[in-house]
This record gives C-alpha cells, structure tokens and sequence, in this order.
C-alpha cells in the first residue's frame, strides 16, 4: 500500500483543479491510501470526494500539524501548492515527494515584459508532472466536484421560471479586476432570452441586489445567501454559466457545462482556463492588444491604469448573441 499526502492549501479553483490527480491516484495505485491537507475552509470543496480516504485541516499553525502528519508515515508527498508552508511540511517530514513547478518566473516575465514563454498546456496537465514518478497518468476524465445530498438546491422553491433553462451568471470574484462591470451584466440579463440566477460571496449582495433592481423579474439575486456546494448545485443545473476568472468556473467546467467566461487583468495563457473534456468547448471573452495587459497573475482593488479597458472593452451584445442562439 502506498499512503500518499497530496498538500493544496487553497483556493476553490485551485482545489477543483487538482481533483484529477486525486482521482488518478486512487485509481492507478491499487491499495493507495489518499489523504489530503488544506485550509479549513477549503474543506467543504473536497469532504464528498470518494477518492479522499483522509482530510487533514489547517486551522491555525501549521507547526501543530506536523506530530499528526508524522504518525501517518507517508510513502510520498505530492506538493501542487509549492510555498513556503509546503516546504516546511516537506522539511518535517522527510519523505520523498515531488512539487509543482509553478513557472512563476516566466509569469513575471509575461505580466512584466509581455514575453509568453508559458508552455501551452493546461495546469491540470502540469499537475500531473508531478505524480510522473509514480507512473499515475491523465485519465483524461476531467474535473471532479461531489455536491452533499443536502446541499442540493431544489430550484422550485427558487421560481417557477427556472423550469425551462436559466443562465448562471458568476458575478464574484477576490479582486476588482476580475470583475465583469456591472453595467454590463445588467444588458446581458436585460437582453436574454432566459432568467437568470446572480452568484457571489456576501461580499457582492449589494452589487447583485443593484443589478437585480435594474433588471427586474428576469433575475433572481442569490449572492451570500448559500455555501459552495449550494452554489456549484445552482451551477450544476443551469444551461449556461457566465463568469469571471474565479473558483465557480472550475466547478462549471466540472459539470461539463456550457461556459461562457470573461477574462480582465489575467489571461488564460496562465493555463486555468475552463478544463473541458466534452464537446462542451467554454468561450472566452478577452481585449487582446492592450498592452498593459496581463498587468498581473493575480488581481488587484483596481485598474492600474485608472481606464479598466481589458473589461470596459469586452462587447456584451457578443454575449447576447451568442446565449440567444443557444435558446
């Protein structure tokens, strides 16, 4: 038996996105015992996942842990976070293991110096470089996301105009940048053929409370009211999600959804966008050309720039077009 320790501390997307090696783990390794160390609120992401035998959480400091960690006596520690917390856990326990190359050098030089010298692959296959040594290959299966039974949201007690398709629209994200304009969504929901069901943390209530004020019955404004296994349930059920660079995208692409995502101060040659395995194929909206742009792999509180224009400049009737056909 091999006992293996993968460690990603966060985020959702980031997560979702190592569901793959997880699987592919179980799976090629017969006997293998899998457990997994994230941040305690990360926990709810992956809890359902059949394929996890053990879940450790990091709740305050990581130097805590490392008694518990030892007792377990891993075989192999598979490090797809790469900081300094996972060097520290690698330290301690001294087993052999193999960590993600995260090319933050050739990041820098892309957001610095506009050169792309970034393989042209997805993360997910990059996270399996690091499994390499254990003969543990890409199934090619996609994402995984396990919703609880109980956090299945029943769409009727939402509204009835949910009954013959709604749109999914991702209006959240953790930085400004990220984020589609408001004013923006609100023609896409007043154009649309469909409903649609706003999604976000309890931060973006009052902008989808906004927004759904100005788009009247078409929308229905559920931003903090539900977890993440509520929301990827809504996501589960839609026909089309609409969203930014965020963790619900990578669930979206987990369902083999229809994605329509929109891109700002990241691009998708940081290899995280949509991972779809189907004939499902995501379509990206980007303002390619600016020179500013990417202005940083993760996000900023606002444009540098002070003018916005990687999502000021994204034409929104493109969208309308494109989700009226599909109904």
């Amino acid at each position: 038996m091999k006992k293996i320790l993968i460690i990603r501390f966060s985020s959702i997307g980031d997560i979702v996105l190592t569901t793959p090696v997880i699987r592919c783990l179980k799976k090629q390794l017969k006997n293998s015992e899998i457990h997994y160390l994230t941040k305690k609120q990360f926990v709810p992401v992956l809890k359902q996942n059949p394929y996890i035998d053990k879940i450790i959480s990091l709740e305050k400091k990581l130097s805590a842990l490392i008694p518990e960690l030892k007792k377990e006596n891993y075989d192999f520690i598979v490090d797809l976070h790469k900081n300094i917390r996972t060097k520290y856990v690698i330290f301690k326990l001294r087993k052999p293991y193999s960590a993600f190359n995260k090319l933050n050098i050739k990041k820098w030089i892309l957001v610095n110096f506009k050169i792309n010298l970034l393989p042209k692959i997805h993360i997910v296959d990059r996270y399996f470089k690091t499994v390499k040594k254990l003969n543990v290959k890409n199934d090619n299966a996609g994402l995984d996301y396990f919703i609880p039974e109980n956090d299945e949201i029943n769409l009727s007690t939402l509204s009835s105009k949910l009954n013959d398709g709604y749109i999914a629209f991702v209006i959240g994200g953790n930085h400004f940048t990220k984020l589609f304009p408001s004013q923006k969504i609100i023609n896409i929901c007043n154009k649309i053929n469909k409903p649609a069901i706003i999604l976000g943390g309890k931060e973006d209530k009052q902008r989808g409370d906004y927004i759904k004020k100005q788009t009247g019955n078409n929308v229905i404004n559920v931003c903090g009211l539900y977890n993440i296994n509520q929301s990827a349930s809504i996501i589960k059920q839609a026909d089309i999600v609409i969203t930014n660079d965020t963790g619900l995208m990578h669930i979206a692409a987990a369902f083999n959804k229809k994605i329509i995502s929109v891109w700002g101060n990241t691009v998708p040659e940081f290899g995280m966008y949509p991972y779809l395995t189907n004939e499902n194929k995501s379509i990206i909206f980007e303002t390619k050309g600016l020179k500013c742009r990417p202005c940083t792999k993760i996000g900023f509180k606002k444009c540098p720039k002070k003018h916005f224009n990687c999502m000021n400049n994204i034409n929104e009737n493109e969208i309308i077009q494109i989700i009226n056909k599909h109904f």
